[in-house]
């Protein structure tokens, strides 16, 4: 009788699944002589496109793009599960755990526009018959930076994270909510003419096999025409907690599993995020909450940065520990910003 295939679960958005592809391809090329195979699962998340990211009452539960993956890796019904690792609670179902974090892709964030000589040209964006009160689509050039974007520009984003950096950078923009995939949220920015810009993080640009040329040009197959992208350093936009990672969930008690995971995962990467979520969890916080913090390995030493609106005006920390330190470097920066 053959032996079970390897179950891999991951959510049905197109990064989900090119994240989850990669994790897949690589278990195959590790494990020639295994069976792999994907199940696409709809995420609470998923459901709910249209609601607030945002919500600063804690309307909207953790987890919402984990939560029915864990279900079927207790379940049985799945082996593994793969997630965009920001997106994964600090605190895990009994039973599971995080078992791998492969090398992580860059963390920093991406500011997308519209470019202006594109949309300059009426032939490149009047798809519609132009009406009486509707506004011309404009642009910038390209290379713009967050400080010199227009006074009073709007930026759309659904993370409390990314609207505190922005408002803490230029208080003049308004920030907007923006909701949807990749693609759409660029989409978005293309079409209307009431937003500037969008972030979006440059990891999930990358997995998606978009690039940025030297003129600053966005390519890409889904990519819509005539958008820009200038890249946001980190000490502009410092990212969330596990960004760039993807997270490789298991349950705790499968050995055979977690052979596999030790041959996926990378060790800096793993302590890096391990730094980072101890620090989210001594915010009390989840993917939503207004911190964020970045670890680096630098030689035998852990540094880590971070910030918080949690309680007001922005707090900025920053330590270093030993490596194996990591939970303890997260705590301590968690306790001086608290």
């Amino acid at each position: 009788m053959p032996e079970k295939p390897i179950i891999i679960c991951t959510r049905g958005s197109a990064l989900a699944l090119a994240q989850s592809n990669m994790i897949a391809a690589e278990c195959r090329r590790i494990f020639p002589r295994l069976r792999f195979e994907l199940k696409i699962i709809k995420t609470t998340g998923d459901k709910l496109q249209k609601a607030s990211m945002a919500k600063a009452d804690g309307g909207l539960p953790k987890g919402l793009f984990t939560k029915e993956l864990e279900v079927a890796l207790v379940k049985k019904q799945a082996d593994v599960a793969v997630h965009s690792l920001k997106d994964l609670p600090t605190e895990l179902p009994a039973g599971l755990i995080l078992a791998a974090t492969p090398k992580r892709a860059d963390v920093r964030d991406v500011l997308i526009y519209r470019d202006a000589d594109y949309f300059a040209n009426p032939e490149n964006h009047q798809k519609e018959e132009w009406t009486p009160g509707q506004s011309a689509l404009t642009g910038l050039k390209p290379h713009t930076k967050l400080k010199d974007f227009p006074k009073g520009a709007t930026v759309a984003t659904s993370s409390t994270r990314r609207k505190a950096q922005l408002l803490a950078a230029r208080p003049d923009l308004r920030v907007v909510e923006i909701r949807g995939n990749v693609t759409t949220r660029m989409q978005k920015v293309a079409d209307r003419a009431e937003l500037d810009g969008t972030v979006l993080a440059l990891a999930g640009i990358s997995r998606l096999n978009f690039t940025i040329s030297d003129d600053g040009k966005l390519h890409g197959d889904a990519v819509p025409d005539g958008l820009l992208a200038t890249v946001l350093e980190t000490d502009v936009m410092l990212p969330a907690a596990g960004q760039g990672a993807i997270g490789i969930e298991i349950r705790a008690d499968d050995e055979r599993i977690t052979k596999i995971c030790e041959r996926l995962n990378h060790f800096n990467t793993f302590q890096c995020v391990t730094a980072e979520r101890s620090f989210l969890a001594g915010m009390g916080g989840g993917c939503q909450s207004p911190v964020a913090a970045h670890a680096e390995v630098v030689g035998e030493q852990l540094r880590m940065r971070a910030i918080s609106f949690a309680n007001g005006p922005m707090k900025r920390t920053e330590g270093k520990r030993p490596i194996k330190e990591a939970a303890e470097l997260g705590q301590q920066l968690a306790t001086e910003l608290k």
